[in-house]
């Protein structure tokens, strides 16, 4: 860490960490216009991004990280020499971080529908994997050819799989734990923390399940200018958040039972 991160660090409840952020990566091609480039030039510049991102991550100690690489409407709606440049992108980042990943003990998965990706992208994907599987430490995911409303048709899809291989329909079981328990994500917790760069304020069809009970942090910086330290400053205001999953704030929920107490006492 440099000087700056390091005293983002320090402001910081390690006892407080989120366990899972997830990081809709957004901003390339306004970063390359505003420099007059193509938009080329802001995906490639966004590789360091995801470098700073991941090492200060892991080096914390985050649990899990996921990145929102390459959504399903990507392959619709980008010129078809764009979405090839990014794959060959992909295969040489890959190639290219799996001594850093090993390094900084980092196992490396992913999410979405992958058979629909090329065959060369599958290969690269799976070895890096395979490289990375040994490892312990923080679990990288990166979603590709991601879509939330197709994880959730999938989960919906293997549920009544599985209730027509054990007798038809009518054992068919929906509940939350079973709907969570077939999602691409059913061996990760939730996300706590979900930030958005380049300021846009929505979630782009991402974890749309799993994000449900998460803070929501956007920020204005651009993807290929963050780094560890706009990680850092998007945990410090997380931490300065009271999570009440549906229920009071601690002050609330105190006064509303010293109320209740009051109005008992004068009974």
């Amino acid at each position: 860490m440099d000087r700056k991160e390091s005293d983002a660090y320090l402001r910081l409840d390690s006892a407080r960490l989120p366990q899972h952020i997830a990081i809709i990566m957004d901003g390339n091609g306004r970063w390359a216009r505003r420099r007059h480039l193509p938009r080329i030039a802001g995906h490639r510049a966004g590789v360091a991004a995801v470098r700073s991102t991941v090492e200060t991550a892991a080096r914390i100690g985050i649990p899990a990280l996921t990145l929102y690489a390459f959504s399903e409407e990507n392959w619709k709606k980008r010129p078809k020499s764009e979405v090839d440049f990014l794959m060959r992108l992909l295969c040489q980042y890959l190639k290219a971080e799996i001594k850093t990943l090993n390094g900084n003990n980092i196992r490396l998965r992913y999410i979405g529908r992958q058979h629909e990706l090329p065959d060369i992208v599958q290969r690269e994907m799976a070895e890096a994997s395979e490289a990375t599987a040994a490892n312990t430490g923080m679990i990288l995911t990166l979603a590709l050819n991601y879509s939330a409303r197709s994880e959730i048709v999938d989960a919906f899809r293997a549920l009544a799989e599985a209730a027509s291989r054990n007798g038809g329909l009518s054992h068919l079981e929906v509940t939350e734990q079973s709907i969570s328990e077939n999602l691409y994500t059913r061996d990760l917790p939730d996300p706590d923390l979900v930030v958005r760069t380049s300021g846009e304020m929505r979630l782009s069809n991402f974890l749309l399940w799993q994000l449900a009970y998460a803070e929501i942090y956007v920020t204005q910086t651009l993807w290929p200018d963050f780094r560890g330290l706009q990680l850092l400053e998007g945990i410090e205001e997380y931490q300065k958040r009271e999570r009440r999953y549906g229920g009071l704030a601690h002050n609330s929920a105190a006064d509303h039972a010293q109320s209740r107490s009051h109005a008992q006492s004068k009974h």
